[in-house]
């Protein structure tokens, strides 16, 4: 299996979590720190693409509350990445990228049984 691409932040905890997950099964994956690195606006829209506003946009964080009130109503696809652009911590977490040169498939933040099931 191609090696793994991990996006997340590397101090929170579903990702310390995730990374626990991979390490104890001998996956091999690159971290991306979409903190620090960011994620670039092509990638945001195949995610949203492939799983939906609701399941890649984190509601319930901190920054998304922090949010004007007109920047969380009507959020279509195309809003979306512009705000998960600018503000990444906003991205839920981690996503990780598997499969054939990653077009076999994605997860979005850590459930342990559909981990099983695709990895």
């Amino acid at each position: 299996m191609a090696k793994l691409s991990v996006y997340g932040i590397p101090n929170c905890d579903t990702v310390k979590k995730a990374r626990k997950y991979l390490d104890a099964r001998g996956l091999d994956y690159v971290f991306h720190d979409f903190r620090k690195e960011g994620v670039d606006p092509e990638r945001l829209a195949r995610w949203i693409e492939a799983e939906g506003v609701d399941t890649v946009l984190n509601r319930r964080g901190t920054t998304f509350r922090k949010l004007d009130e007109a920047d969380k109503t009507d959020i279509d696809a195309a809003k979306a990445v512009t705000l998960l652009h600018s503000q990444p911590s906003m991205i839920k977490r981690p996503v990780v990228e598997h499969g054939v040169e990653h077009a076999g498939g994605l997860l979005v933040g850590f459930k342990e049984d559909e981990w099983d099931a695709a990895l």
